[in-house]
Order: C-alpha cells, then structure tokens, then sequence
C-alpha cells in the first residue's frame, strides 16, 4: 500500500514536469515561432573558395514581420547602438544579443530597358571576400514582399568562415536590418552605395532635427516594405532624419517600373567643406534631372555625390571611372540592354576582378539584376557569370 502510495506520488509529479515542459514548450513556441521558422529556412547554395576568395552564399525566408512597423513607431533609430538594442529586444526578446555593422561599398549600378520594354535595375556589390544571404520578406499587414541581398559580415560573422552551428545561424535573424539592395512585389528597388564625403571621405550624415531617425540600411527597409514607386519612396525618405554608421556615408538609387529612377544624397556646401554631417540635406536626382545623364531612359550610379558643382575636381570623384564605362556603353544603345543576360553582362564588365583591380581580396561580392516590370530577380555570386550553381533565379509574381 505504501508502495502504491509512491508510485502515485511519483506519477503525480512526473505528470506535473511533463505538464510543466509543455507549458514552457508552449510558451517558447508562441514567442519564437516566427524566429524558429526562419532559422530552419536557412540553407547554403554555395561554398566558399578560399583560393578564389570567394564567400559562400545562403539563402533565407524571415517568417513573420520583424517587428519593423514596432521600430518605426518608437521612433526609429539614430544610431547604431539604438537599432542593435531593438532588434536584439524585439527578436530574440533580450535574451541573445543581436549585433550589426557597416563597412566600406565601393559599388556600381544602372537602370535601362530591356529589348521587350522591361524596366531593369542593375547593381555590382563590390568588396573584400565574405559570405552573403539572398533573404526574402513577406511581413504582410499591407507591407511589401521583397527579396533583398545582406552582407553577413555586417550581422557580425566571420567572412572566413562557413557559417554554422545554432549561435552563428541566430544572428541571421537580424538580416532584414541590414539590406544592400532589393526589389519589392511593387516593382521598385533599392540599393545603397558609398559618398566618400567630408573629412577622410567618411564624415557621417547625421542629420537632428524633430523628425524620427533612420540608419543608413533601415532607411533601404523601409523602401523596400512600404514604397508603391519612387515618388513614394523619395515622400517616405523626406519623413525621417538619416544617421548613416560610424565612418561611413552612402548615396541611394531608387527605381521602379514606370521608368522612373533617383538619387538620393544629402549633401553639405561643396566637397571641400562638406565635414559636417548635421548640416547636409536631401537632394535627389530625377533621372529627367540628372545633369550627368544624356538621356531619362538611364541612369548610373556609382561611389560620388553627382549633385551639380559639388566637386572642383573630377580626381575627387570615387568610381568616375566605372561610372563613364557604363555610361558610355548607355548611351551607344539609347539605354536598352537586350534582356536581363546583358544586363548582367555589363555588370560583368565593371567588375572588381577585371576592373582596374590591385587587391587580390577585392571582387564584386554580387551582381544582380532586378527585373521592374516582371518582378524577378537574376542573381550571381562572386563573379561566377554564367556559371551553374553560382546564378539564381526568383520571382515575385503571385
């Protein structure tokens, strides 16, 4: 009878850990059911090659919102201690600390018209070696899908490494923060692009006014989530003060299916004295505005501020060089390129690995062309043109 009694007691309790387990169970699952599903998203499509300096390249779908409309009613984030302390809160509830940074991006970029009439977007990522993710968003609540492209080095994990183990992959999960370029299921896309401006070329924008606060790759978010075309995005840009990181200070190109395209950079007096970034406002280049460009079928972009009469010099100009090859090759075909391929093969032609290119650890991270008109994406890694198992393909049709 004593016997019964201990096991009874025994099954008691052993039902009310099991009780308790499903419970904590369940709890972990509501908090982080978004967070689970998107760290079992992640994948890898390609290795890294040391001998070629190429990073690896993965693939991941967030699940959930990410809790970016809650970033922007706080208000934002005017540094980047105050977006890591959101996203760490938001995401992982303040348990795992979430990190994210910036660097240098030496980049190119163009639109034009394909031979049938698409609108394409074209841009070069260039940079030393590291690891890349092609990360698509779908956070609902009258918010755009999106696929967009994210440095990893930028969530803080080593260039030199793969990727790998449940503490590595949890900083993937910051990845819609820190986008570098990408099309939304409106057809408009985005990259960001270094200024080189003020004092050692990377004075900060740090614009303070009574305006809420974006960072440099919140403010891409931000287009890529909400903006209908470039006129929308240019208004949702004029909204919020930009806090570009510690060192580093970006222009912006915008463009959208209609042919539409911009500029967008804050800029101070004139390069010579440009070393306040308090002081800078928005500019924007419509590309029936662009001083530089012979014609609005095109536009270019590359690593200086094209705002007329900023620069005395064109030897202060970073990437001029890029920026007349594409140009140049533009204006021979009044801005039509005969499809996404030959997009992606202009691209090719200002690489890093063959353009003017001294540092062996230097290459063009990615290249993709943005299809406006079809809402597709071409994507290829490290240089690999042509390549299978380096070229990627996705869709944003319903």
């Amino acid at each position: 009878m004593k016997q019964n009694r201990i096991r009874k007691c025994l099954r008691a309790a052993a039902l009310a850990v099991v009780a308790l387990i499903l419970v904590l169970a369940g709890t972990v699952f509501a908090l982080w059911h978004n967070e689970f599903a998107t760290l079992g998203s992640f994948r890898k499509l390609s290795d890294r090659d040391t001998a070629h300096h190429d990073g690896a390249v993965y693939e991941l779908t967030v699940s959930g919102d990410y809790y970016f409309d809650d970033f922007l009613a706080q208000g934002g984030a005017s540094n980047d201690s105050e977006l890591i302390s959101f996203v760490t809160k938001s995401i992982t509830k303040g348990l795992i600390p979430l990190q994210l940074k910036t660097t240098d991006i030496s980049c190119s970029a163009f639109t034009a018209d394909t031979a049938e009439g698409d609108r394409v977007f074209g841009r070069n990522y260039d940079f030393s070696s590291t690891n890349t993710a092609i990360v698509y968003t779908n956070p609902g609540k009258g918010r755009h899908a999106s696929y967009s492209t994210v440095d990893l080095h930028f969530l803080s994990l080593d260039p030199d490494k793969d990727v790998e183990g449940l503490g590595h992959k949890l900083l993937t999960l910051a990845a819609p923060y820190a986008p570098l370029d990408g099309i939304n299921d409106a057809g408009v896309a985005c990259g960001i692009f270094m200024s080189y401006q003020g004092d050692g070329k990377g004075t900060s924008t740090d614009i303070d006014t009574d305006k809420p606060d974006l960072t440099s790759t919140t403010l891409l978010r931000l287009i890529l989530d909400y903006a209908d075309s470039v006129e929308d995005a240019v208004a949702l840009v004029e909204q919020y003060d930009l806090h570009d990181s510690t060192n580093c200070v970006f222009h912006y190109m915008v463009a959208d299916s209609t042919g539409r395209s911009a500029i967008l950079e804050w800029v101070g007096s004139d390069a010579d004295h440009d070393n306040d970034g308090s002081q800078r406002r928005l500019n924007v280049l419509w590309n029936d505005t662009d001083s530089l460009s012979d014609s609005a079928d095109w536009q270019v972009v590359t690593n200086f501020i094209k705002t007329p009469d900023y620069y005395t010099s064109p030897d202060q100009m970073h990437g001029l060089d890029r920026y007349e090859h594409l140009a140049d090759r533009l204006r021979e075909t009044n801005g039509i390129v005969a499809d996404e391929d030959a997009a992606m093969a202009l691209l090719a032609e200002v690489g890093r690995r063959t353009w003017n290119n001294d540092d062996s650890n230097s290459l063009t991270v990615h290249s993709a062309v943005y299809n406006l008109t079809d809402k597709t994406v071409l994507w290829v890694g490290n240089e690999h043109y042509g390549e299978d198992g380096r070229t990627f393909r996705y869709s944003l049709q319903k």
